[in-house]
């Protein structure tokens, strides 16, 4: 028994996935759930507008976070800032319509400032808008569709790719005249199309279940989730070009998984981290996803409003393509160093 459990140490020694899977993720995701899982908001992004915004902006509580003042602005304008995400609270400073707005699409950002306003009964009531009764699944179902895109796109492309890997079928790849680049897009396209019809099924559940309103342009939100989509999938022949069977292929998953689940909006605020762990939720493409979803089908927010978000997939959609096209490329090199590479990867992992 004592041998036994000496070669199975000795074999789970050698699997350096599963050893930091057991010892490196557990303490990560202890450290950056610590710092991540706060639902409080210390400082809200705040406009004030209005012929006396400069003196209003100094008498406003601390939670709220004067970021800029407009006073030529009226209330078109504070409405079409909270519409850009430009701020959660435009306070309109005016001696005829005072008025405080308030972004429901920004859930726990709205619930901090109503408190700080309830502690100060000197300014006006709060008027919330595009999610006026702040529900829970108007912010929770856009970004749930991200997560089956995530889950789509990561695990199942990884784990189909990386079967052929098993079956010997990238040897056979090896030597027919197929580009890394043609090979990449024919991995990712069947994959493409069914998670394509999985966001339409998912996108009309949530519209039909939950009630969540659809107040943009369908084609804004099409464009955003494409990008996003061409990134996950990418993420997932990338992962499998990684491993040498499923197992690995899952285990590297489950690890870009979880962290876009805790760092992107989706659960805890972004502003509510630590700027030690806030900028990880940044490289995340869930992030920019959550970010379009919610404002094209909350806020109905213009392309314009969206194209940092839109940009950043663009961006790591470039990046994940050229990396998973130079893994194929020595994976499917006929002979020489990839396929003494490819030996080594599986020798090392028996």
């Amino acid at each position: 028994m004592l041998a036994m459990a000496l070669k199975e140490l000795r074999q789970l020694a050698r699997d350096r996935r599963t050893v930091a899977m057991m010892i490196v993720l557990p303490v990560v995701l202890l450290v950056v759930f610590g710092y991540a899982a706060r639902f409080d908001i210390d400082k809200v992004p705040t406009i004030v507008a209005g012929p006396a915004a400069d003196e209003a902006a100094s008498n406003l509580p601390s939670r709220m976070d004067v970021i800029a003042t407009h006073p030529e602005w009226g209330r078109d304008q504070a409405i079409d800032a909270l519409r850009r995400a430009q701020a959660t609270v435009v306070v309109i400073a005016d001696p005829q319509h005072p008025a405080v707005l308030v972004d429901g699409a920004n859930l726990f950002g709205a619930q901090s400032v109503l408190r700080a306003l309830a502690a100060n009964p000197s300014l006006p009531k709060a008027e919330v808008l595009f999610n006026p009764d702040l529900a829970t699944s108007f912010v929770m179902v856009p970004a749930l569709m991200g997560l089956v895109l995530v889950f789509i796109g990561t695990i199942v492309t990884s784990l189909g790719v990386v079967r052929e890997r098993q079956s010997g079928t990238l040897e056979q790849l090896a030597v027919m005249p197929f580009r890394p680049r043609d090979v990449f897009l024919g991995k990712v396209l069947p994959y493409f199309g069914v998670a394509i019809v999985d966001l339409v099924i998912v996108v009309v559940a949530g519209l039909w279940i939950f009630g969540v309103p659809f107040s943009g342009a369908p084609w804004i939100f099409a464009i955003g989730a494409l990008l996003f989509l061409f990134v996950a999938l990418g993420m997932g022949v990338l992962i499998s070009t990684v491993s040498q069977n499923q197992g690995q292929a899952i285990q590297l998953a489950m690890m870009t998984l979880l962290p876009q689940i805790l760092l992107s909006g989706m659960i805890f605020p972004l502003d509510s981290m630590a700027i030690g762990v806030r900028w990880i939720g940044y490289l995340l493409p869930l992030t920019y996803f959550v970010q379009i979803a919610r404002g094209v089908m909350i806020r109905a927010a213009p392309f314009d409003a969206l194209l940092v978000p839109m940009g950043m997939l663009l961006l790591l959609g470039v990046i994940v393509f050229g990396l998973s096209v130079l893994r194929f490329q020595r994976d499917l090199a006929p002979s020489g160093t990839g396929s003494r590479h490819r030996r080594s990867e599986a020798e090392a992992s028996a």
